[in-house]
């Protein structure tokens, strides 16, 4: 097959999605209805979000049977096939496309399209690069820069996870490392939030999955730039900004966070120009830290300071990162997606600076069993920092169980007070007792439907204490 970059978009008018539920499918998908292609999919379980692709106008299904498939995206000639890698090349469906002439791409490869025909405003870095690149788009589109975002979360602003303008030559893109998935990107400018091992599944060796981010950052355009997190060691051949958090050292730097009248805000030093009392709409020391990311990439891109405040104090986040249920004197119950010990540290960091001295409850469900196998001593010592730990069974996503690792050997290695093991229901009858402190849920799997439950529990519970 000819290089997929070669591919001519205008022959085609009907796209079909293989796993069109996940969040980066499900983007591009809203992207080309903006078109007015014909759209539909598969995806082996129905959501919220993919009953909301439904109402606006997907055509979806959840056996994989090519039977299903409606005939207009049967002709291989006007149809594009867009599958995710976590789908098996073994599915059914896949394999009828493949076997039967038609195009076939990866989310990467449409988005590695689109990078070539706008200017792809790229995020990068194995933690940060949702929240980041969300912000980016709000920001940019509170301008009159505007952009299209393709984002990895749903938008509290947006509520989408696709920004779309017909005029704008910008395109914000989270540039995902799994599968090295990113080096499909033509990026004009990025941001690189950190390079800590992950995805070792893939990669192997931590020195190998930095090899490709070196990879990554050599694509970026010459004209263009890298905003990059400082002690990465990276070497671009690009102009590049570096920035920290009460980092001397950096070229930009976020310092004096705190809470001021229910307000979160911090200063900032912009090289030699300093901001005080930035004021910005998601609370965490990691939050503001990919703020500046996002104030230095602005500025470089020509807004001013006026306009860059503005949108950081009206951004509300991306659901699942730091995403508020309940936020009472007395009660905090917090959601989040984080996943690696790295996340789960700047997360405990930012609930003990927020609400220092209150007793923390998390409930935490590991995700993947090689992961839990790599950082099993990190994840052990940033739950030890919790009073309460309900950990739950490790959501296995595209894995067989692996000998010896299981929520057990972890738990084990918590020094918490008070820890146990639980399944959903387990974790509700705990709850019960729970009137006071933070509660968080913690976890990349499908903790995130226990959210709901949780928030009606501790709602209910405490409207009769």
């Amino acid at each position: 097959m000819k290089n997929f970059r070669d591919i001519d978009f205008e022959k085609y008018n009907a796209v079909y999605f293989i796993g069109v539920g996940g969040i980066g499918m499900s983007a591009l998908a809203r992207y080309f209805l903006t078109l007015k292609w014909s759209v539909a999919g598969f995806d082996k379980t129905e959501t919220k979000l993919t009953k909301q692709l439904e109402s606006e106008g997907l055509m979806i299904h959840y056996q994989d049977d090519i039977a299903l498939v409606p005939q207009v995206y049967k002709e291989a000639a006007h149809t594009l096939i867009v599958y995710t890698p976590a789908v098996s090349t073994n599915h059914s469906e896949y394999q009828f496309f493949a076997t039967n002439g038609f195009t076939i791409l990866k989310r990467a490869q449409v988005l590695g399209l689109l990078t070539q025909f706008s200017k792809g405003l790229c995020v990068a870095g194995t933690h940060g690069k949702t929240t980041t690149s969300t912000l980016l788009a709000h920001i940019l589109n509170a301008s009159p820069l505007k952009c299209n975002a393709f984002l990895g979360g749903i938008s509290a602003n947006f509520n989408s996870n696709l920004v779309s303008s017909t005029d704008s030559d910008f395109t914000v893109i989270e540039a995902d490392e799994f599968d090295r998935s990113f080096l499909q990107l033509s990026p004009f400018a990025s941001i690189v939030t950190s390079t800590d091992a992950d995805h070792l599944d893939i990669y192997g060796d931590e020195q190998i999955m930095f090899e490709s981010f070196q990879a990554y950052v050599d694509l970026i355009s010459d004209e263009g730039f890298l905003i990059l997190k400082n002690g990465l060691k990276l070497k671009p051949h690009s102009k590049t900004i570096t920035y920290g958090v009460e980092d001397d050292q950096a070229d930009c730097s976020v310092y004096n966070i705190h809470f001021e009248k229910h307000r979160f805000l911090f200063d900032v030093r912009l090289r030699d120009v300093k901001w005080n009392a930035v004021e910005f709409g998601l609370p965490g020391i990691h939050n503001a830290e990919n703020a500046l990311a996002c104030i230095i990439f602005a500025i470089e891109l020509g807004l001013n300071e006026e306009g860059i405040r503005a949108a950081l104090a009206s951004f509300k986040g991306v659901k699942r990162r730091f995403e508020y249920y309940i936020k009472s004197p007395e009660l905090v119950y917090i959601d989040d997606y984080a996943h690696h010990p790295t996340e789960i540290k700047s997360l405990i960091d930012s609930v003990k600076l927020l609400y220092p001295n209150q007793k923390i409850t998390a409930i935490f469900q590991p995700h993947l069993f090689s992961r839990t196998r790599d950082f099993l001593d990190g994840f052990s010592e940033q739950l030890s920092r919790v009073d309460d730990l309900l950990l739950m069974p490790i959501y296995p996503a595209r894995e067989e169980p692996i000998e010896g690792v299981t929520s057990e050997a972890l738990l084990l290695k918590v020094s918490s007070e008070t820890k146990g093991i639980y399944t959903p229901s387990e974790v509700l009858e705990h709850l019960i007792e729970v009137n006071s402190g933070v509660v968080l849920t913690i976890g990349a799997g499908d903790i995130d439907r226990l959210s709901q439950p949780i928030f009606e529990l501790l709602t209910k519970r405490n409207a009769h204490k």
